[in-house]
């Protein structure tokens, strides 16, 4: 056993409408679910070891904040970003999700060293999806931005 600390993990809660509907969109795109966090009114789904999606009926989300929820149809509270290996990775994950019934609401962004699409899910929640050749990125004298 390592006394080296687990690396961190985000999950990241998402208020949903329809989750059968969600579910079947984010297993599209590549999510896997984990049926040991998931009843009718949540699942758990995995991009990699580290980042996890938790879809949550808006009941349920509800029972975490007072807050409203916003239509992320209409309004934008946050960008989801995803990191992908190449180009065409970049482009297949997009695909997939729009093929799922999801939306491309914003131009794709090609600065040679650095590709990004985005796909807005069956809730209107944005993600980006972006591939970086930092060796490039360092040879053109470029800086990461954030």
């Amino acid at each position: 056993m390592s006394n080296e600390p687990a690396p961190k993990m985000i999950f990241v809660n998402l208020p949903v409408r329809d989750l059968p509907a969600a579910i079947a969109f984010y297993e599209a795109v590549g999510a896997v679910p984990n049926r040991d966090f998931a009843d009718e009114n949540a699942q758990m789904l995995t991009f990699s070891e580290t980042i996890h999606v938790m879809l949550l009926t808006h009941d349920r989300f509800r029972s975490f904040t007072p807050r409203a929820i916003p239509d992320a149809h209409a309004t934008a509270q946050m960008l989801l970003c995803l990191s992908e290996t190449s180009r065409d990775a970049v482009n297949a994950t997009v695909d997939k999700a729009l093929a799922a019934g999801g939306s491309e609401p914003n131009p794709r962004q090609d600065h040679g060293f650095m590709f990004g699409r985005n796909f807005a899910d069956l809730d209107g929640h944005i993600w980006e999806v972006m591939w970086m050749d930092m060796e490039a990125m360092m040879a053109a004298g470029q800086t990461a931005e954030a």
